[in-house]
């Protein structure tokens, strides 16, 4: 990374500070905003742009044309032209900037590309496969079953699920509270199976793998620690693998399966927004689209004329 002037070091520091205590964004988001920027720091900077409230339209422009040249994908340009919006409206609603660079800023429009998804049979295939390797796995593979059952269950994300705490599970009723994007919590119901493996990994393994260190979690790592993300998602990986056919995919393709599985089932699409937590019902619509492909898919394979 090329060295930044004073002017836009400050800037981004405060508009990280910004990001993480006013709008209270997830860690993740923040650090994505702020490698966003900082690439737009470095080009305009040698651009001759060495203070954030000089940056113009054209500058912006010149920066997403560069890195569409450098090949990046519609949806990271996109993502950066979002993050360079957030910011220029930041800098001149704090006086950094006499006017909003960035207002006019166009993205380029993302090709909404259909979610992988398994079929009923390979969510079969992956939980018996996975209830089988228990006697095997010990303590973790009681864990390992337990997460892709809640994942199939509830189709929360697999931070939502490695933040989870023991508490936020109510076993009596069935839910689980989650702590979503923009700190936003909802209620989620799980079923009979998802249940059952949840009880068991709480009362017989995770007692197996807890030590004095490892707090509320409600999902432990071999050492004891909250699992992490990096972790679960390896073991979806490495569960769906075993399954002969399957598509590779991971805690947010079981995501992808659960949403889709559910509006094949007869669930209204509110109803599914809410489950999955999406702010907007047209994020939840792309779930329309992949029952639809199905049925064309069966159609072409059983119609006699088609």
């Amino acid at each position: 990374m090329s060295e930044l002037s004073e002017a836009w070091a400050e800037a981004l520091g405060a508009f990280e500070r910004h990001l993480a205590h006013e709008r209270d964004l997830s860690e993740h988001s923040v650090r994505a905003y702020v490698t966003d920027l900082t690439r737009l720091a470095e080009h305009v900077s040698r651009l001759g742009v060495d203070d954030p409230g000089r940056i113009t339209l054209r500058d912006l422009r010149s920066h997403l044309a560069n890195q569409q040249t450098r090949g990046k994908a519609r949806t990271t340009l996109a993502r950066r032209a979002t993050s360079a919006r957030s910011f220029t409206a930041w800098l001149a609603r704090t006086g950094r900037a006499e006017q909003d660079a960035g207002a006019l800023l166009a993205s380029p429009k993302a090709r909404r590309e259909l979610p992988v998804a398994l079929n009923r049979t390979d969510v079969e295939s992956l939980l018996s496969t996975a209830l089988a390797a228990i006697d095997t796995d010990g303590a973790l593979g009681v864990r390992d079953l337990a997460v892709l059952e809640l994942l199939y269950a509830t189709g929360i994300r697999v931070g939502e699920l490695c933040g989870l705490d023991v508490d936020d599970v109510d076993a009596s009723r069935r839910v689980v509270r989650v702590m979503g994007k923009g700190r936003k919590e909802r209620v989620v119901p799980f079923g009979v199976p998802a249940a059952e493996a949840l009880e068991v990994w709480r009362t017989r393994s995770r007692p197996e793998l807890a030590t004095p260190t490892s707090g509320p979690a409600l999902f432990l790592g071999a050492r004891g620690g909250r699992l992490d993300q990096r972790t679960a998602r390896k073991v979806v990986h490495d569960r769906v693998s075993a399954v002969e056919g399957a598509p590779d995919i991971g805690p947010h393709g079981l995501r992808h399966t659960a949403a889709t599985h559910l509006l094949e089932g007869g669930a209204d699409l509110r109803s599914v927004q809410e489950l999955l937590g999406h702010a907007s019902l047209g994020t939840t619509q792309i779930y329309t689209h992949v029952s639809t492909e199905r049925l064309r898919a069966a159609y072409r394979q059983a119609h006699p004329r088609a």
